[in-house]
């Protein structure tokens, strides 16, 4: 019996195929831009140059220069709020924020207090827990009724305790440049960028971490660089020197046994213990070759907290001339002083080996030391020195 045929099918034409339907594709999620942050940093008045440099080194586009005045830098910034705490040519950094009120009673309003709320909030979230544990409110009137009540929602909204002093959450209210509206400012951290991590242990007079940072910039560092630091007391320029750049030999020297055991703690603690030698040396009569030196960095004796002017009129001419013999043609030296007058005076004595530079009037604790850039001039020969070869 004849079996049934079936047709064949026939492939659908051109005209007649149905186009594949892709999956539609998810709308590209856009990145929410970061926010931009309006900040200050207090700033030793005469190294401004230094922190507007620094930020525009580091941060590049991320920051907007803004308004300067002695002693202080505003910028904007956008960006890790955490990376301005590694800055180390200010004292500290602020987030600011402008209000349109018209005195501080209306920082009590919902809206304000919130915005306040928030900067500190943004300042307490960078930092471990249990770092902000004072507040300090510092403005004109600040036992009032209005600014003590203020301070008391503050210290109950973050759990904080209210100090007179120092405090780890610092808080400033001021009237705004221009006479219009209030600006509140709230610390980044803790503790002043000043205040180094690796300083645990301090001497009298020793030197500001900030402007050390800066005296060591001036010397333009370099790793083909032997470095020496004289009188290096508890270590401060040898840290921030080898903070910037690595030397290829760095040596510390001081008469004060105590001093060095001070400075040999600190570079421990900043972990650059291996990399310098600490000497119980004459910055006088040192035990170093002639022209052996590239850099030489120094905090001298002011003649207040350490020595006297008498007898830095000793001390002064003898440790330049021995500076002298030991640079090579060519090297840097910055050193810092409060005795002015002095060390112009040994400076211009010594102009036939040294050459000075640059000169930055800074003030500092109610003083106003200079720092000094030097160059060793190569068409002389070296002072007669009381020191040798090592």
């Amino acid at each position: 019996m004849p079996q049934p045929t079936h047709a064949a099918t026939a492939a659908p034409t051109e005209s007649q195929r149905v186009p594949r339907q892709l999956p539609a594709r998810r709308p590209e999620r856009s990145t929410p831009p970061a926010p931009r942050y309006d900040c200050e940093a207090d700033v030793l008045e005469g190294l401004e140059d230094f922190a507007r440099d620094e930020l525009s080194t580091r941060f590049g586009g991320r920051v907007r220069l803004g308004a300067e005045r002695p002693g202080a830098l505003r910028f904007s910034y956008t960006g890790d709020l955490r990376q301005l705490a590694g800055l180390r040519s200010v004292l500290a950094v602020y987030l600011v924020q402008w209000l349109d009120i018209p005195r501080p009673k209306a920082l009590l309003g919902n809206q304000q207090f919130g915005l306040i709320a928030g900067l500190i909030a943004d300042a307490i979230g960078l930092a471990p827990p249990g770092a902000f544990a004072s507040l300090r409110l510092s403005a004109a009137g600040q036992s009032s009724a209005v600014l003590m009540r203020f301070k008391q929602q503050l210290a109950d909204r973050f759990g904080l305790a209210i100090a007179t002093d120092e405090a780890d959450l610092l808080i400033r209210l001021r009237h705004a440049a221009d006479g219009q509206g209030w600006e509140v400012l709230v610390r980044l951290t803790p503790r002043p960028l000043a205040t180094r991590a690796w300083r645990v242990c301090n001497m009298p007079g020793a030197l500001n971490a900030t402007l050390a940072h800066a005296l060591a910039r001036l010397t333009e560092p370099d790793p083909r660089d032997t470095l020496l630091n004289l009188a290096c007391g508890s270590g401060t320029l040898l840290i921030e020197w080898l903070a910037l750049c690595r030397a290829r030999q760095a040596i510390g020297c001081d008469t004060d046994a105590a001093a060095l055991a001070c400075a040999r703690r600190n570079l421990a603690a900043a972990g650059l213990e291996r990399l310098v030698r600490v000497e119980q040396w004459d910055a006088t009569a040192l035990p170093l070759a002639s022209a052996s030196i590239d850099v030489i960095v120094g905090d001298l004796p002011f003649g207040q907290l350490v020595g006297s002017h008498r007898e830095n009129e000793v001390l002064y001419p003898r440790m330049l001339a021995e500076a002298a013999r030991v640079a090579r043609p060519g090297a840097r030296m910055a050193l810092l002083t409060h005795e002015v007058r002095l060390l112009e005076q040994v400076a211009a004595r010594c102009a036939a080996h040294w050459a000075v530079r640059e000169v930055i009037r800074v003030r500092s604790g109610g003083m106003t030391p200079r720092a000094v850039l030097f160059e060793r001039l190569a068409a002389t020969p070296a002072p007669p020195g009381h020191g040798g070869t090592a």
